[in-house]
This record gives structure tokens, C-alpha cells and sequence, in this order.
């Protein structure tokens, strides 16, 4: 795993403390409504997409009225806003490969901004295409510790299309699959009551640049600036950050 995907994950556990609900709810309800635009309609039975978009509100406690609206708004039996999905790519410090992936309602806003950011923390914005080639498209799955082990799960999703299933230092486990076998795998681990810390299809670099400390410092100011960003839904980054250096950063 690159090491956004670890520093992202480390983020995530420790989000509920300090995150801003508010921001959060808001790039929900631009997923939810480009999810029903985009996806395959207002069924989450029939719209992976948005099912996967309902249940990212529910774990973080959106009331569902909340949900139901922005699903009527996106459908036109609500008025709402039009917003556009829109993929940025660019340079970090060191070099790094950085895709943005934004859902916005004013492109000659969100543009300028973005740039701005990759400009403050020694990076640079690119052309549409510069960087999207060292990246492959991917579901992943982290399972928390103690709860099953790779041959269980190797066995569960035999079926699926399944690249990678690894253990992490922290005892819980990676499964990388093909977005084709993702939605299928993710049910089967949820059906055997498997607790998550990760449940979505991402870009996994190919290969990635380490990084050393003063890099590192850069790259993460660079990632949590424009994941803080309100247009902003993913980010993605084919660094690798040595874990006594994230460490070190976090302390």
C-alpha cells in the first residue's frame, strides 16, 4: 500500500475526533447526487455506486432525511444544485504523482484554488492525463485485526477476482481486488459481519517514490490541504512514507 493509503487510513480512525461533520456531510451529499446522476439512478439496490454512498453517510451518522433529500434532488423531484465531477493531476514534492478527484458546482473556482495549493507546497498542477497512466483502478478492503485470516478469506472470495490479501503489521488485512469483483467481495465480507476501516474502489500506484522526512512533511501538508479542500472528494498519491518518518510526523 502507498503510503497515502496508510496516512488516509490513520486519518480516517482518528477522524471522528476532529474531523468537521459538517464538511464531511457536504462532500456526501455531492457523491449522493452525482452517484444518482451518474450511477444507474435512485435504487441502491440496483446503483453500486450509490450504495456504496449511503452507507459512507450512515457510518458517519447522517440523519437519513439528510440522505433521502439529496437522493430527490439529484433525481429532479427536489430542486438542487448542479455539480460537475472534474479529475485535476499534478506534482507533489519530490516529484510524486497526485490525482485530485473533485465534484464541483464552479470549475473556474475549484481550478484556481487546487493550483494554488499544489503551488504553496512545492508542487505544480498538470495537464488532464500527465500522471493518471501510473495508476490502476482497484477495490480495497481493510478488515480490522482479530477477526479472520488470509486462507479464511482467500477461500471467501475465491470467486471474486481477488489480486492481493495481506497482513498488515497492525494484524489487520488488505484485500485488493478488480473493480469488477469489488462490490461482490465487499458483500460477502460484510455479510460475515467484518468490521472495516476501508471499504471502496480507489487507484493504487503502480510503483512509488519514497520519501525522505522534509519530503514527507511537504507531501502530507500538500494531501490534507486539498483533502480539506470542500470540492475535493479523493485524493490520490504514489508516495511512500517510511513508518519511522510518519511517525516522527504525527508525534
Amino acid at each position: 500500500m502507498s503510503g497515502h493509503n496508510k496516512w488516509s487510513t490513520i486519518k480516517r480512525k482518528k477522524g471522528a475526533v476532529d474531523a468537521k461533520r459538517g464538511a464531511i456531510f457536504t462532500k456526501i451529499i455531492r457523491e449522493i447526487t452525482v452517484s444518482v446522476k451518474n450511477g444507474g439512478g435512485e435504487d441502491p439496490n440496483s446503483n453500486p455506486r450509490l450504495r456504496v454512498a449511503v452507507q459512507k453517510a450512515k457510518e458517519n451518522n447522517m440523519p437519513i432525511d439528510n440522505i433521502e433529500r439529496a437522493i430527490l434532488k439529484a433525481s429532479g423531484k427536489m430542486e438542487g444544485v448542479v455539480y460537475e465531477e472534474i479529475r485535476y493531476e499534478g506534482y507533489g514534492p519530490g516529484g510524486i504523482a497526485i490525482m485530485v478527484d473533485t465534484i464541483t458546482d464552479n470549475k473556474n473556482r475549484t481550478h484556481p484554488e487546487l493550483r494554488s495549493l499544489f503551488s504553496k507546497s512545492g508542487g505544480n498542477l498538470g495537464e488532464a492525463g500527465c500522471v493518471a497512466f501510473m495508476f490502476d483502478k482497484k477495490g480495497v478492503i481493510e478488515i480490522d485485526a482479530g477477526q479472520t485470516n488470509e486462507d479464511d478469506l482467500m477461500e471467501l472470495l475465491l470467486d471474486f477476482n481477488v489480486d492481493d490479501i495481506k497482513t498488515e503489521e497492525d494484524g489487520s488485512i488488505t484485500v485488493t481486488v478488480n473493480p469488477e469483483g469489488f462490490t461482490a467481495a465487499s458483500e460477502a465480507i460484510v455479510a460475515k459481519g467484518y468490521k472495516t476501516s476501508f471499504n471502496e474502489t480507489t487507484y493504487v500506484p503502480k510503483t512509488t517514490v519514497v520519501l525522505d522526512e522534509k519530503k514527507s512533511e511537504q507531501c502530507l501538508r500538500l494531501v490534507e490541504s486539498l483533502e480539506d479542500h470542500d470540492d475535493v472528494q479523493n485524493v490520490y498519491g504514489n508516495y511512500e512514507i517510511p513508518d519511522d518518518i510518519m511517525e516522527k510526523l504525527q508525534g
